[in-house]
Protein backbone atom coordinates (compact mmCIF):
# COMPACT_ATOMS: atom_id res chain seq x y z
CA UNK A 1 0.00 0.00 0.00
CA UNK A 2 1.69 3.15 -1.16
CA UNK A 3 1.21 6.56 -2.66
CA UNK A 4 3.82 7.21 -5.31
CA UNK A 5 4.69 10.07 -7.62
CA UNK A 6 6.25 9.87 -11.07
CA UNK A 7 6.59 12.07 -14.16
CA UNK A 8 6.24 11.73 -17.90
CA UNK A 9 7.60 14.53 -20.13
CA UNK A 10 7.77 17.06 -17.24
CA UNK A 11 9.82 17.79 -14.15
CA UNK A 12 8.44 16.73 -10.78
CA UNK A 13 6.37 19.59 -9.35
CA UNK A 14 7.61 21.20 -6.17
CA UNK A 15 5.41 19.35 -3.70
CA UNK A 16 6.00 17.86 -0.28
CA UNK A 17 5.31 14.23 -1.13
CA UNK A 18 5.04 13.13 2.50
CA UNK A 19 2.57 15.93 3.25
CA UNK A 20 0.50 15.06 0.16
CA UNK A 21 0.47 11.35 1.04
CA UNK A 22 -0.63 12.09 4.61
CA UNK A 23 -3.35 14.41 3.29
CA UNK A 24 -4.61 11.78 0.83
CA UNK A 25 -4.83 9.24 3.67
CA UNK A 26 -6.78 11.70 5.85
CA UNK A 27 -9.22 12.58 3.06
CA UNK A 28 -9.79 8.91 2.23
CA UNK A 29 -10.42 8.16 5.92
CA UNK A 30 -12.91 11.05 6.03
CA UNK A 31 -14.95 9.08 3.45
CA UNK A 32 -14.53 5.76 5.28
CA UNK A 33 -11.87 4.50 2.87
CA UNK A 34 -8.27 3.37 3.23
CA UNK A 35 -5.53 3.81 0.68
CA UNK A 36 -4.14 0.99 -1.39
CA UNK A 37 -1.71 1.72 -4.20
CA UNK A 38 -2.18 5.19 -5.67
CA UNK A 39 0.17 6.48 -8.34
CA UNK A 40 0.27 10.10 -9.43
CA UNK A 41 1.70 10.52 -12.93
CA UNK A 42 2.47 14.17 -13.60
CA UNK A 43 2.68 14.85 -17.32
CA UNK A 44 2.28 17.46 -20.06
CA UNK A 45 -0.73 18.20 -22.28
CA UNK A 46 0.57 15.99 -25.08
CA UNK A 47 0.72 12.95 -22.80
CA UNK A 48 -2.69 13.57 -21.24
CA UNK A 49 -4.37 13.83 -24.65
CA UNK A 50 -2.64 10.60 -25.73
CA UNK A 51 -4.05 8.86 -22.65
CA UNK A 52 -7.45 10.44 -23.19
CA UNK A 53 -7.58 9.28 -26.82
CA UNK A 54 -6.18 5.80 -26.21
CA UNK A 55 -8.19 4.80 -23.16
CA UNK A 56 -11.29 6.99 -23.12
CA UNK A 57 -11.72 7.85 -26.82
CA UNK A 58 -11.88 11.55 -25.86
CA UNK A 59 -10.12 14.04 -28.11
CA UNK A 60 -9.50 16.91 -25.71
CA UNK A 61 -7.10 18.13 -23.06
CA UNK A 62 -8.00 17.75 -19.40
CA UNK A 63 -6.36 18.37 -16.05
CA UNK A 64 -6.75 14.82 -14.70
CA UNK A 65 -7.63 11.31 -15.80
CA UNK A 66 -8.34 8.85 -13.00
CA UNK A 67 -8.06 5.11 -13.53
CA UNK A 68 -9.91 3.54 -10.62
CA UNK A 69 -8.79 0.12 -9.36
CA UNK A 70 -10.55 0.42 -6.01
CA UNK A 71 -12.28 -2.45 -4.29
CA UNK A 72 -14.77 -2.15 -1.47
CA UNK A 73 -13.23 0.20 1.11
CA UNK A 74 -9.71 0.35 -0.34
CA UNK A 75 -9.03 3.04 -2.92
CA UNK A 76 -6.39 2.45 -5.58
CA UNK A 77 -5.68 3.99 -8.93
CA UNK A 78 -3.45 5.71 -11.43
CA UNK A 79 -3.98 9.46 -11.70
CA UNK A 80 -2.58 11.27 -14.73
CA UNK A 81 -2.29 15.01 -14.08
CA UNK A 82 -1.37 17.53 -16.78
CA UNK A 83 0.78 20.25 -15.27
CA UNK A 84 0.25 22.32 -18.45
CA UNK A 85 -3.52 22.33 -17.96
CA UNK A 86 -3.10 23.02 -14.23
CA UNK A 87 -1.12 26.17 -15.08
CA UNK A 88 -3.67 27.28 -17.68
CA UNK A 89 -6.62 26.67 -15.36
CA UNK A 90 -4.94 28.42 -12.41
CA UNK A 91 -4.56 31.49 -14.57
CA UNK A 92 -8.15 31.28 -15.84
CA UNK A 93 -9.65 31.10 -12.35
CA UNK A 94 -7.10 33.46 -10.77
CA UNK A 95 -5.87 30.88 -8.28
CA UNK A 96 -2.27 30.25 -7.26
CA UNK A 97 -0.71 27.36 -9.19
CA UNK A 98 -0.05 25.40 -5.97
CA UNK A 99 -3.71 25.59 -4.88
CA UNK A 100 -4.93 24.47 -8.30
CA UNK A 101 -2.43 21.59 -8.26
CA UNK A 102 -3.65 20.53 -4.82
CA UNK A 103 -7.26 20.79 -5.98
CA UNK A 104 -6.61 18.43 -8.88
CA UNK A 105 -4.50 16.05 -6.77
CA UNK A 106 -7.42 15.62 -4.36
CA UNK A 107 -10.05 15.64 -7.13
CA UNK A 108 -8.75 12.27 -8.29
CA UNK A 109 -8.86 10.89 -4.76
CA UNK A 110 -12.45 12.07 -4.40
CA UNK A 111 -13.30 10.16 -7.58
CA UNK A 112 -11.68 7.07 -6.05
CA UNK A 113 -13.86 7.62 -2.97
CA UNK A 114 -16.96 7.50 -5.17
CA UNK A 115 -17.72 11.18 -5.73
CA UNK A 116 -18.68 11.98 -9.32
CA UNK A 117 -18.92 15.24 -11.22
CA UNK A 118 -20.64 14.47 -14.54
CA UNK A 119 -24.31 14.09 -13.57
CA UNK A 120 -26.83 16.76 -12.66
CA UNK A 121 -25.86 18.52 -9.44
CA UNK A 122 -22.72 16.41 -9.03
CA UNK A 123 -20.29 19.18 -10.02
CA UNK A 124 -21.43 21.30 -7.07
CA UNK A 125 -21.02 18.35 -4.70
CA UNK A 126 -17.51 17.71 -6.05
CA UNK A 127 -16.56 21.38 -5.64
CA UNK A 128 -17.80 21.36 -2.03
CA UNK A 129 -15.80 18.18 -1.32
CA UNK A 130 -12.70 19.67 -2.97
CA UNK A 131 -12.99 22.80 -0.82
CA UNK A 132 -13.44 20.72 2.35
CA UNK A 133 -10.37 18.63 1.44
CA UNK A 134 -8.31 21.72 0.61
CA UNK A 135 -9.08 23.04 4.09
CA UNK A 136 -7.53 19.83 5.50
CA UNK A 137 -4.06 20.36 4.03
CA UNK A 138 -1.52 22.45 5.88
CA UNK A 139 -0.24 24.92 3.31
Amino acid sequence: MSISFTVQNVEMPNIDRRQIADWVHRVAAHYGKRCGDITYIFCDDERIIEVNRAFLQHDYYTDIITFDYSSERTISGDLFISLDTIATNAELVSEPYERELHRVIIHGVLHLCGINDKGEGEREIMERCENEALAMIAM
